[in-house]
């Protein structure tokens, strides 16, 4: 695996990002289709068919952004312990999750200078990946 650093660090799952998703959508679009089309037999089946087009798309979103925000409250706690371990002191709480989640890509040499500067100068997560010098790697998320 190469060197992770801020262009190539983000990370898709096709069969995820990509195939779910459009057969979701192919899937609702089909479904509305058949209920318009059925709209004067007032069939049950069609309507229905719908429905559970729409709890699949519901179902997609809702268990990707779940383990998102599992993910983030392990990487606030996580960061938070390594600012307090090299600074003697937890992170402001007015730092931003994404601020958070950008920051655990930089290097302990470089971590409480770009944090203090981050949170002066109000650095979005892109921002702060792109001033990252010594970038270290997460592979676990995706």
């Amino acid at each position: 695996m190469d060197q992770q650093n801020f262009k190539n660090h983000s990370r898709l799952v096709p069969l995820f990002h990509y195939v779910a998703s459009l057969l979701s959508l192919a899937t609702i679009v089909g479904a509305s289709l058949n209920v318009w089309y059925n709209a004067k037999l007032h069939t049950y089946s069609s309507v229905l068919i719908l429905c559970l087009s729409i709890l699949s798309l519901l179902i997609l979103y809702f268990s990707r952004s779940f383990a998102l925000k599992a993910q983030d409250r392990a990487i606030r706690a996580e960061e938070n312990f390594r600012h307090f371990m090299l600074a003697g002191k937890p992170l402001d709480s007015q730092f931003r999750i994404g601020q958070i989640v950008a920051l655990r890509f930089a290097g302990d040499d470089e971590f409480v200078a770009l944090a203090q500067k981050a949170l002066t100068e109000n650095f979005s997560s892109k921002e702060i990946k792109q001033t990252i010098k010594n970038w270290k790697a997460d592979n676990y998320r995706v």
